[in-house]
């Protein structure tokens, strides 16, 4: 028997730990709905650096528990997650004459790094204003790090109190270089509908690029993406939970059974 209310996976963002999400995830489980945000691969510490395709894996595997349970997912996928998210979905979308009873209903981005087929994130990036971009220096062992905590605090958590963004910076981990280059071999955008958290103020990834990732996912679908706006910056989940939550709930209140 399927659910009633979709479950719900969220992908983080480069450097980004689940427990960063916990102001959303304990906001939306307390609505009645499953959800998780699971662990990057890139952000393990590994003898050899995860991928992106490494990410994508992980991903699929958390949605495939859930599939074979006959549950239906919303995957939401925040800024570089965007990348990993799309490349995961093969062959776990819920498709109308396919049979599933679970799958992938929807791929909700969250500020997100959205290439087209063949391109990676570091390609996307690559159009991105030198002052928007994070400082990042390779270590011997293929992680970055971020080499200026203060400025990175002003690009990432623009609309946090100064006291809190350098708290929050702190708490990021090392992250692989190899997965931001890592193309899109499977553009998941095609298979399932799309929504968009479109970050106003982001100063990581400017609105202007968050809506060339739009454009081209309807250009290249055919189908409007769902759009919503916030005016908050790159990390809205410290700043402003309650607008994350509220989209994600309005989200996966339109796919609820029974109502």
């Amino acid at each position: 028997m399927s659910q009633s209310k979709p479950s719900i996976i969220i992908v983080p963002g480069s450097f980004s730990l689940p427990e960063f999400y916990d102001a959303v995830t304990d906001k939306v489980a307390s609505q009645g709905y499953e959800i998780k945000a699971i662990r990057l691969r890139s952000t393990e510490k590994l003898q050899q650096p995860a991928t992106m395709y490494d990410d994508a894996a992980a991903i699929a595997g958390e949605v495939a528990a859930l599939v074979d349970q006959g549950k239906e997912v919303i995957l939401v996928a925040h800024s570089y997650g965007g990348v990993p998210a799309s490349e995961s979905i093969k062959g776990l979308a819920k498709t109308e004459g396919s049979g599933k009873v679970g799958g992938i209903i929807n791929l909700a981005y969250l500020t997100a790094v959205v290439p087209e087929l063949g391109a990676s994130s570091a390609d996307v990036l690559a159009d991105i204003p030198t002052e928007n971009r994070v400082e990042l220096q390779l270590e011997d062992d293929g992680y970055l790090v971020m080499t200026n905590p203060t400025a990175s605090a002003s690009l990432c958590f623009s609309d946090l109190p100064v006291e809190e963004r350098e708290a929050w910076t702190k708490r990021f981990a090392r992250h692989s270089a190899a997965s931001f280059t890592n193309p899109l071999t499977y553009a998941g955008y095609k298979d399932v509908p799309v929504s968009y958290l479109l970050c106003a103020d982001d100063k990581v990834i400017p609105a202007r690029e968050q809506q060339k990732g739009i454009d081209m996912i309807e250009r290249e679908t055919g189908r409007k993406v769902d759009v919503t706006v916030i005016q908050t910056g790159h990390f809205p989940i410290p700043s402003a939970p309650e607008k994350v939550v509220d989209w994600i709930t309005s989200l996966a209140s339109r796919y609820e059974k029974g109502k």
